[in-house]
């Protein structure tokens, strides 16, 4: 294996290490993934999978600096997360209590395209961990590579975001049948409701 390939494989399995973990983002691309419209769910990973290779590139190219030099705008970030993952934790609780239905046909249910897109872009930019996580920490691990091995790393770690945030939404529909029964909405958006009020939480104390 050369240089280059094994950067490229390097960055795949360093980039899925981190972004393969339960949190808000990847709940919510699961839900809308069982329920949504394929053109909803195409522009959501869409969004996931380009904010990161934006974010890993900016990494690159010294951005993280900057982040730590700016701890003040985190807090904001933070802050502003914070209040967002409450909202939808207690949205996700109140669906527990009120749990819907995939229709008997297994036609999805209709889901809007701004507000998809406007909830994914800031499940993603509000969480001040995308930006010590995939800025920093990405950004530092591949400017350790040499020379033209760096930008190998960065494609390596951008495509295995992709593979992830495809697989995932696209994957969720094999869900489909079993959430063809309300019992199973409870248990996911108590799920859901369990992920975003804990990082929200967290998010507010400063953790």
């Amino acid at each position: 294996m050369n240089a280059s390939l094994l950067a490229a494989v390097l960055g795949l399995g360093t980039g899925l290490a981190l972004i393969v973990a339960i949190g808000a983002q990847n709940a919510y691309v699961l839900r809308l993934g069982i329920d949504g419209r394929p053109r909803t769910v195409l522009a959501v990973v869409l969004v996931c999978a380009l904010s990161d290779a934006v974010l890993i590139t900016a990494g690159v190219l010294g951005v993280g600096a900057v982040i730590e030099a700016m701890p003040s705008a985190l807090v904001a970030v933070r802050l502003l997360g914070a209040g967002f993952l409450v909202v939808y934790g207690l949205l996700a609780a109140a669906r527990v209590v009120r749990p819907g239905a995939l229709t008997a046909d297994g036609a999805p249910r209709s889901r809007r395209l701004g507000p998809a897109v406007a909830t994914a872009l800031a499940l993603t930019w509000l969480n001040p961990h995308v930006y010590l996580d995939t800025v920093v920490f990405l950004g530092s691990i591949a400017n350790q590579q040499d020379g033209e091995a760096r930008w190998w790393w960065v494609r390596g770690a951008v495509t295995g975001s992709f593979l992830w945030f495809f697989a995932l939404g696209f994957g969720a529909r094999l869900l489909r049948p079993v959430f063809a029964r309300p019992g199973a909405w409870r248990v996911l958006d108590g799920m859901i409701a369990v992920v975003m009020l804990t990082l929200g939480v967290r998010l507010a104390v400063g953790g």
